[in-house]
């Protein structure tokens, strides 16, 4: 009997692999990636200065030149780029977009603490470019705005703005309940699962992972499965990590999660590439078509990138 072992070993079997690969590797081939957050930074120089005591998560700049380059390295078509908090500055950014508009897009930071900045939502998207806002809290005097009212005006002026909103708050997720039950037009994305690496080396993954499972009731809320070589104890392919990621899928599925990679964040512990075979070649509760939403398709939508 002609088994499918067999007939792929034939000459019409391998020459229709080469011609068209394994299902799952043509549905790769055909799905657009899409990666949820890059940072793109200049030197720090009088024309580009950064806040004082900054530390980028690389000690050299990571330019326009070597997102594409990397990008195509990896197998990525689109990124998202998530201006790093050296400044709250979104020119370069911008300038991304400009010379690549069909590969960059932004999410752009802006002043939180300062209530004028209210002023800027409602041309916010007129920004060539310009998709969104992200908002850090992942310093003691940040984080506190989410408790003394100092970030009380962004949620409805961004809601009214029509504005996807990114957020890091490793520790804090479960502050954005009311956040996300009072605005329920205002798209809000978990940064990262709302998992660090100080998070993991405590033993706190699944308390934490908890939280960002708990806000998938809210519609408008979905959640960035990015970062991820940084939560994890172990060598790639990070599978300790593999029940934590599937907790959240299944809270949320294939069209709330975003697959990214925060590429220059921790190098060392996984490539841009391997951050991406990590999902197209590791995860195995995901179906072809789940991961073409989470690969690209859900941010897409979510971000209304067309």
């Amino acid at each position: 009997m002609l088994t499918r072992r067999r007939f792929i070993g034939t000459t019409l079997g391998a020459g229709a692999a080469l011609a068209t690969g394994t299902q799952a590797g043509l549905t790769q081939q055909k799905r657009t990636i899409v990666d949820a957050q890059i940072h793109l930074w200049k030197a720090n120089t009088p024309d580009w200065p950064w806040v004082e005591g900054a530390k980028p998560q690389m000690p050299e700049p990571f330019t326009i030149e070597k997102a594409i380059a990397g990008m195509d390295e990896a197998g990525v078509n689109r990124a998202v780029i998530v201006p790093p908090t050296l400044n709250d500055r979104n020119d370069y950014a911008l300038e991304g977009h400009k010379r690549f508009p069909n590969r960059l897009a932004v999410m752009g930071r802006i002043p939180l603490q300062n209530p004028k900045s209210a002023e800027l939502l409602p041309k916010w998207k007129e920004q060539p470019g310009m998709l969104g806002v992200r908002v850090t809290f992942n310093t003691p005097q940040s984080a506190a705005w989410l408790k003394d009212g100092t970030a009380d005006w962004f949620w409805p002026a961004a809601e009214k703005a029509g504005l996807p909103v990114m957020f890091l708050a490793f520790g804090l997720v479960n502050l954005f309940d009311p956040i996300a039950q009072r605005h329920p037009g205002l798209p809000l994305i978990v940064d990262h699962m709302g998992v660090n690496t100080a998070i993991a080396q405590k033993g706190l993954m699944t308390e934490m992972i908890g939280h960002t499972v708990s806000l998938a009731k809210y519609p408008n809320v979905s959640v960035k499965l990015s970062n991820l070589p940084n939560s994890s104890l172990e060598p790639y392919p990070y599978k300790d990590l593999t029940p934590h990621i599937k907790r959240v899928f299944d809270a949320y599925g294939p069209q709330r999660c975003h697959w990214g990679t925060d590429a220059t964040n921790g190098q060392h512990r996984g490539s841009w590439r391997q951050r991406l075979t990590h999902f197209t070649e590791t995860i195995d509760f995901m179906s072809e078509s789940d991961k073409d939403w989470v690969l690209g398709r859900s941010l897409q939508e979510k971000l209304k990138w067309a």
